[in-house]
């Protein structure tokens, strides 16, 4: 019987505490770093934590492949009364080919709750500055995207629309094979939190 995704993140994270605890040792951890003058500045002592977890959290990932253990976890969304829960690929895991479908199959639900919210919010696309932009802009997002995730603070909602693989989708390196369009709606101009 192989492990759960939950039973993996307490895994995960058991291991995580040992390796900045110190129990956790890799001798070469320097010369797996190219560039010398960080590996000096950094020290060998937080080399070797970054790249033991580094080689634990692939080794999970590697587990997750050969069992076909989810990456996901899931996530409610709470705004001005109304709650969605729906899956995302929690960060330190990895997505199985599963994973992709179940987030596509979610995504009108996620879609229906964002329509049911705006009310007369207007709408940005975020960055840096955030720009203003149309719902119709929005729709057209939302027909070109595989799936959608949703965010939310007391006065915003922050809509993810992603395309290709759930790992990198958030990387602007992985463009245009996988990407995430991030969308603001809020009553005035979009508060500084970072989306």
């Amino acid at each position: 019987m192989s492990y759960t995704t939950e039973q993996l993140l307490e895994i995960l994270d058991q291991e995580l505490r040992a390796a900045w605890r110190g129990e956790r040792v890799l001798l070469s951890s320097s010369d797996r770093l190219n560039n010398s003058v960080v590996a000096k500045a950094l020290g060998s002592e937080k080399l070797s934590k970054v790249f033991a977890i580094q080689d634990f959290r692939e080794q999970v990932h590697q587990y997750q492949r050969e069992h076909e253990v989810s990456g996901l976890v899931w996530h409610t969304c709470r705004f001005q009364g109304r709650s969605i829960r729906f899956p995302e690929l929690h960060p330190q895991l990895t997505a199985i080919a599963q994973d992709r479908q179940t987030l596509i199959a979610a995504k009108a639900a996620v879609i229906a709750f964002w329509r049911e919210s705006l009310g007369e919010m207007r709408l940005w696309l975020a960055g840096r500055p955030p720009q203003p932009t149309t719902l119709a802009h929005v729709e057209r997002l939302i027909h070109s995207t595989e799936w959608a995730e949703i965010d939310a603070t007391r006065t915003e909602l922050y809509l993810s629309l992603c395309w290709g693989d759930p790992k990198d989708c958030r990387c602007d390196w992985a463009r245009p094979d996988s990407g995430c369009e991030r969308i603001i709606a809020a009553i005035a101009e979009p508060s500084s939190i970072k989306v």
